[in-house]
């Protein structure tokens, strides 16, 4: 009797064992792994814009131009203006070649070292600073030319015959319409400066109307002081 339980008891061992291994065999397929991800997307910058040439740079009234390399140039926002501050510019331009044809008079006919100083100092201002107003107009692409306009009526202009007097006189006499033709002359320069102030709407105009009003007051005093 208990050889036959012993029997019966490994069939039913051998049994289970099976059943377990088929129900193995029998099991659904294992979930898949994820797929693994592609390759990596490899994003190369674009290269910076190189520089081109540099650019001159117009400068301050008294300063020289000066060279920008291009993206700070191009990077920069155009100042805002208005077409008073160009109309002050295409006048203001004449304005100070009048000054110029004036004070290079000065070295060969002028008896007092004061006046011939004060020539020094208005052709080496004016000089640059119609440098300057053509550079800004010209950034712009603008013209300085305006067609149909008289120059001769702006505040403080000379006329013809009166540059030929001064051009023919010497000594005091040259000293002292020197004197009250430039005086009238800035006086001119100071208003048209004066009232830009109020209307212009670039900054940097606005700037170099207030150096002409600043300057050109002192040098009418100076010159005031010389007679």
């Amino acid at each position: 009797m208990t050889a036959r339980r012993g029997r019966i008891l490994l069939v039913v061992t051998l049994s289970a064992v099976l059943l377990v291994a088929l129900g193995f065999t029998l099991r659904p397929a294992a979930r898949r792994a994820p797929a693994t991800a592609g390759p990596t997307a490899v994003v190369t910058p674009s290269p910076a814009p190189t520089d081109g040439p540099p650019v001159i740079v117009p400068g301050r009234p008294g300063e020289s131009a000066v060279a920008r390399s291009a993206h700070e140039v191009r990077d920069a926002a155009p100042p805002h203006h208005n077409s008073l501050d160009i109309w002050f510019v295409r006048m203001m331009i004449p304005h100070h070649e009048q000054a110029l044809e004036m004070a290079r008079l000065a070295p060969g006919r002028a008896a007092s070292p004061g006046i011939k100083a004060i020539a020094d100092r208005i052709s080496a201002a004016q000089g640059p600073e119609i440098g300057m107003m053509r550079g800004w107009l010209s950034s712009r692409g603008l013209s300085a030319e305006v067609s149909g306009h008289d120059h001769g009526t702006m505040r403080g202009m000379q006329s013809p015959e009166a540059v030929r007097r001064l051009a023919d006189a010497r000594g005091a006499d040259f000293d002292r319409l020197f004197v009250q033709m430039m005086t009238e002359h800035h006086q001119g320069a100071v208003t048209m400066a004066t009232d830009l102030l109020g209307v212009g709407a670039d900054r940097q105009l606005n700037e170099f109307a207030n150096s002409v009003a600043t300057e050109q007051a002192v040098e009418i005093d100076r010159m005031r002081e010389l007679v």
